[in-house]
């Protein structure tokens, strides 16, 4: 039963390509600690010396150096051959791991503009809906903010507001007539109304 479990879970962790390291990170890491196999990713290497070690020493090391191999094991199974020659080689999980995120690392200010410009040029398209669209912009302003970049629930409002066609060219009048600034909540819920209403 367990090794089912094994393989199943396993085979849900994606392979490490060029544009998913985030995810793939992710799923090894929620795999490994579902499996209790993280220990030597959270803790260094014990010292263990031959002569003098008790059981409780022995047994300590043992554990870690079985979620060192086991862990190795699991990630080098799941990166891209292309990507694989380019790390380099560590007997240490948590070496191989640094090493693998040297490889992926972007720069912030990057990434942080690349978020920006997509989230000031979105524009509703009508193929998915209203309220898929506004969570994608609300998680964007979110990934931003994880970068240091805050943007005001106020001027995310107005974003919206903006990037919606001219079928809400109603709702549009009807929110700048209004004084009361809506939170997102307020306007998710009211733009779905009206997407109802249009249809």
């Amino acid at each position: 039963m367990q090794s089912a479990f094994l393989n199943d879970s396993s085979s849900r962790i994606p392979i490490l390509n060029s544009d998913n390291y985030k995810e793939w990170k992710e799923k090894i890491l929620l795999y490994l600690g579902c499996m209790d196999l993280d220990l030597a990713i959270h803790e260094e290497e014990p010292p263990i010396a031959i002569a003098t070690v008790t059981q409780a020493e022995k047994a300590t090391y043992e554990r870690w150096e079985r979620s060192n191999c086991l862990s190795l094991m699991l990630i080098k199974s799941h990166i891209n051959k292309s990507i694989s020659g380019l790390i380099p080689e560590h007997d240490n999980v948590r070496d191989y791991l640094q090493a693998i995120e040297e490889q992926f690392a972007t720069s912030d200010k990057v990434l942080a503009g690349t978020l920006m410009q997509k989230l000031s040029s979105m524009r509703y398209n009508g193929t998915s809906g209203v309220r898929e669209h506004i969570m994608e912009m609300g998680d964007i302003s979110s990934q931003l903010g994880a970068l240091e970049v805050e943007i005001s629930e106020y001027f995310l409002v107005h974003l919206v507001i903006i990037s919606l066609p001219s079928q809400f060219v109603q709702f549009k009048i009807s929110y700048n007539a209004q004084k009361e600034k809506w939170s997102m909540n307020e306007l998710l819920t009211t733009c779905v109304q009206e997407e109802g209403r249009l249809k």
